[in-house]
């Protein structure tokens, strides 16, 4: 047994596999999927820049958060039960929040606890953190690394997702100033970030780390955000289940040690390769290879949520909340609420559902979530309480409330990846308050004031792991993640987040 690794598996040791130099060759001739397998592994060694290393803590500090917030929601609870399932007899990864769980286990957990709910970080193609930040964790504590190294193991996966939304259909698509939309979207590409990250946390060379990325672009989940937004009721895992996806990157990095062989080809097969299997009608591969490993371009695509609810919402959210915080509105005084907002979501049916059943549907109803803010609600877990999810008086308002399409939309968007205008019209007291925002909180953006502070993020943070784990815990996990990380190991941040372990 790899006892340093906690793992019974050897990178390829003492097994029969083709001559080294071959797959060497194969790699190199295959110029996508061999530039992911260098950048991954680090061949040449990348060096990850202070500011970049620093937005991927405030991604791990600011999702852990998220699921130690998710624990006692109905889907934490699923994803507490599932990693029962997942742990046999070696417990030796911890849930965030929970206890502990296997290697397996774990990451499935916490992924499912990260995106809960939906209020954790935002990159592109779509709700990547979770995938990454799991997996990075618990390779990581089962290997007892480092959590610098570990933060840029996040790094380079959130940099590889960011690779793939820039070379596939993005769902923000305009033409002749209109939105266009794929039939078929999601986030499956993000399996290539999580097996990106967790197979640099078992120091897999360029051509071990290219048959990981091969073999998980073979396992890859299929892309579903589309058939989500379009069923309602939809379904509870949300636009594709995490956990399953972290499942399978773990799966990439295993089997790719024990002797599995990937498809080298699987990238730069357009026609029968990984682009045909997600069903994206555009595909630029250059847009993943050029500048990679000198250019980092995740963090002008990180959105950091204040709300708990679908991102599309939030330029609402904001100029309704100043707007109410300012004349003092109160639920009773409003005749109407008129939004205008993301034209490409207007009419879609999971975002206009009304009918509020679980915690998960009032994430996704911009109706009930404009309702929330106008009953001053702070953001954060209490969104998902019952109590507010079904309050009699946030279901009576959302009758008078209409979402439209913000007639500006298509030029902003065009004019700045990060522009959502957003206008709101409140019919109150005899009056039509009006409010507006060009950029929602959290993004980045030529406004200093939307992007989010590290004390923001602490802040929120602190919010929501009260009454989860120690103050003390809290403070020491805030440290870690917001000082210098060169002297904590993930092991030591775990223990943190593991509240049947420490107490103080």
């Amino acid at each position: 047994m790899d006892h340093a690794r906690g793992h019974q598996v050897h990178p390829r040791r003492d097994r029969e596999v083709e001559p080294h130099d071959r797959r060497a060759a194969e790699v190199t001739s295959a110029p996508v999927l061999g530039a992911l397998a260098a950048f991954a592994a680090g061949a040449p060694p990348v060096a990850v820049p202070v500011s970049v290393r620093e937005e991927a803590a405030r991604v791990v500090l600011d999702s852990i958060g998220c699921a130690l917030a998710a624990v006692e929601t109905p889907a934490g609870r699923i994803a507490r039960s599932y990693a029962d399932v997942l742990a046999g007899p070696v417990r030796d990864t911890t849930v965030i929040g929970v206890g502990r769980s296997s290697l397996h286990g774990a990451a499935y957990a916490n992924c499912e606890l990260v995106a809960a709910l939906d209020m954790a970080p935002i990159n592109q193609p779509g709700h990547v953190a979770p995938y990454v930040v799991a997996t990075a964790l618990a390779v990581a504590e089962r290997g007892d690394r480092a959590l610098a190294e570990t933060v840029d193991a996040v790094a380079v996966g959130l940099e590889v997702a960011q690779r793939f939304a820039s070379a596939m259909d993005t769902n923000r698509a305009v033409v002749d100033d209109r939105p266009v939309l794929s039939p078929v979207m999601g986030f499956a590409s993000s399996i290539f970030a999580a097996a990106a990250a967790g197979t640099r946390l078992r120091d897999a060379d360029q051509t071990l780390t290219a048959d990981v990325l091969g073999i998980a672009a073979a396992t890859s989940p299929v892309n579903s955000l589309r058939s989500w937004q379009l069923h309602t009721h939809s379904t509870s895992v949300k636009y594709g289940l995490g956990g399953g996806l972290v499942q399978a990157a773990l799966h990439a990095v295993l089997a790719a040690e024990l002797g599995h062989r990937g498809d080298r080809m699987i990238l730069d097969d357009a026609t029968h390769g990984y682009p045909a299997f997600i069903g994206t009608r555009r595909w630029e591969p250059e847009q993943i290879t050029r500048g990679l490993g000198q250019q980092w371009t995740f963090p002008a695509g990180t959105h950091l949520k204040p709300y708990p609810h679908c991102r599309v919402t939030h330029g609402v959210f904001d100029a309704l909340a100043a707007l109410v915080e300012r004349e003092d509105l109160t639920p009773g005084e409003i005749e109407s609420i008129t939004a205008h907002g993301e034209a490409w979501a207007t009419g879609v049916p999971t975002y206009m559902n009304d009918e509020i059943r679980l915690p998960v549907d009032a994430q996704f109803s911009f109706r009930h979530g404009i309702s929330v803010v106008a009953h001053r609600v702070p953001p954060g877990k209490a969104w998902q309480d019952p109590a507010v999810v079904h309050d009699p008086s946030v279901t009576a308002l959302m009758e008078r409330i209409e979402w439209r399409a913000h007639e500006g939309w298509a030029d902003a968007y065009a004019a700045h990846p990060s522009a959502r205008p957003a206008r709101v019209e409140v019919v109150a007291r005899g009056t039509t308050f009006v409010e507006e925002r060009d950029f929602p909180r959290g993004s980045p953006s030529p406004d200093p004031a939307t992007t989010f502070t590290t004390d923001e993020v602490v802040a929120k943070f602190r919010h929501n792991a009260a009454g989860v784990v120690t103050a003390d815990s809290v403070d020491r996990v805030v440290t870690a993640l917001t000082g210098r990380l060169s002297t904590v190991t993930v092991r030591d941040l775990m223990a943190d987040l593991d509240p049947t372990g420490r107490t103080s």
